[in-house]
């Protein structure tokens, strides 16, 4: 039962710690965070390589993309 009750809780640490780093960055954070310029980070988007969200009006992109983006 103990030893249950560990996996349970290292489960939920690792859920917990994918929510917390998976912010949202602006398009200059992004340009910083992957070292390329802005015009790199505006062609993947075009090219669909690079999720982003548009819905407040500019571009904000999750790290877990960004990352998934970086890695191919």
């Amino acid at each position: 039962m103990e030893i249950r009750t560990l996996e349970l809780l290292n489960e939920i640490k690792a859920l917990i710690q994918d929510k917390v780093s998976d912010r949202w960055l602006c398009i200059r954070d992004v340009c910083e965070y992957a070292s390329v310029s802005e015009s790199t980070v505006r062609r993947s988007i075009k090219r669909g390589a690079l999720k982003a969200s548009h819905s407040t009006g500019k571009l904000l992109f999750k790290v877990s993309s960004v990352d998934k983006w970086l890695k191919g």
